[in-house]
């Protein structure tokens, strides 16, 4: 049986996601999932990167998309992300700086026309910006996913989904579910 402590916080989490929900700007997450449908059927890669829990989220997404596209449509979904590979990262954070390990991996795989999808809650991840601003100047498709005030971040992705919410896991959560809208949407999609 729960106490009623724990019950009143879970409560309080509860009605602040769903207060988050109804607040969302439908038509932002509508435009970032045209754009990741665009890219995909033109054949392109997509590429997913975010630190601590927004690396979670980056395997979760690509996992579901990889899987679950291809299956349901029999169309390949070519997506990666940058953190599934924990020898190659810390083979870069050790040999040249943590700060490099997204971006010394798009100058290896990024081609014009990629979609580089960096997931940060503050938007203020040196090694995520650095990534971005690689892909901006390399012909490269960029969408962010933030929250808080959306930090740099935000401001040099050429695309952005920001859930305006000062709570970490709210915004993580919020990043989740835009992924599960983008997995949903491309199934039915055809």
């Amino acid at each position: 049986m729960l106490n009623k402590k724990t019950n009143l916080n879970g409560s309080l989490y509860l009605t602040k996601l769903a207060k988050l929900i109804s607040e969302l700007d439908v038509n932002s997450i509508d435009n970032c999932v045209d754009l990741i449908e665009s890219v995909w059927k033109s054949g392109k890669q997509i590429i997913v990167l975010g630190n601590g829990g927004s690396s979670m989220t980056a395997l979760h997404m690509v996992t579901d998309w990889n899987k679950s596209i291809f299956l349901k449509t029999g169309i390949h979904f070519r997506g990666r992300t940058l953190i599934d590979n924990i020898g190659l990262v810390m083979a870069y954070a050790n040999d040249i700086s943590f700060s490099d390990i997204f971006v010394e991996q798009l100058k290896n795989i990024l081609l014009p026309g990629d979609l580089v999808i960096a997931i940060s809650g503050s938007g203020n991840s040196e090694n995520v910006i650095k990534a971005v601003e690689y892909a901006n100047l390399n012909s490269a498709l960029t969408l962010s996913l933030t929250g808080f005030d959306g930090g740099k971040l935000k401001l040099i992705s050429k695309n952005n989904f920001w859930v305006k919410v000062d709570d970490m896991q709210l915004a993580e959560d919020m990043h989740s579910i835009f992924g599960h809208i983008v997995m949903q949407r491309l199934c039915n999609s055809n």
